[in-house]
């Protein structure tokens, strides 16, 4: 059996990054570890890990990585052998990359995808889902924020030759196709 894509998706919030993982997911059978899903499962399951995490999120701090990594080895542990896994929402910084690295291995992560999409684009899309919490303000620092923290997460992956940046404005096919553009060009690559 070949061995199933190891992708990671990056994209600032707005950016539909959520949708665009469970549909890569779907179509290319991978695991889908968006970190926010396995710490919620976790929790609700009542898992030693879970219960860890609980008294983290229950504070309003954030889950320290070893624990979000511990969850991700646990999830692979789960899926058949060779089975690929797509990281939505971890790693968020370079630190967390090396740790990612130093739990999977160097090789763990094959490709990088990162939804890209102008900051105007996103204030507008975010402020018409009309959530409670998305106030301009507050979506304005939530950009100011990811992209602090991911300029040399994304900085550290393009200098492995693995980061690949896709518009992430249009509608979800669209988006979608140019991330299935990227993927093939990739498997080409790599003589796949």
């Amino acid at each position: 059996m070949t061995m199933g894509m190891r992708l990671v998706l990056l994209g600032p919030p707005g950016a539909g990054k959520g949708t665009q993982a469970a549909r890569l997911c779907r179509a290319l059978g991978l695991v889908h570890l968006s970190t926010g899903d396995l710490l919620r499962h976790a929790v609700a399951a009542g898992t030693p890990l879970g219960a860890q995490a609980k008294g983290y999120m229950d504070r309003g701090a954030l889950v320290p990585d070893d624990l979000v990594l511990a969850l991700v080895r646990e999830r692979l542990g789960e899926a058949p052998p060779g089975q690929g896994f797509l990281l939505d929402g971890f790693p968020r910084n370079a630190a967390q990359a090396r740790a990612l690295d130093r739990e999977l291995g160097p090789d763990a992560v094959e490709l990088v995808i990162h939804l890209s999409a102008d900051p105007e684009e996103l204030v507008r899309r975010l402020l018409a889902r009309g959530r409670q919490d998305d106030r301009e303000a507050v979506i304005r620092d939530r950009l100011r924020v990811y992209a602090e923290e991911t300029r040399p997460l994304v900085e550290w992956y393009r200098a492995r030759g693995i980061l690949r940046t896709v518009d992430g404005i249009g509608s979800v096919d669209e988006v979608h196709g140019r991330i299935h553009a990227v993927l093939e060009a990739h498997r080409a690559e790599a003589g796949a």
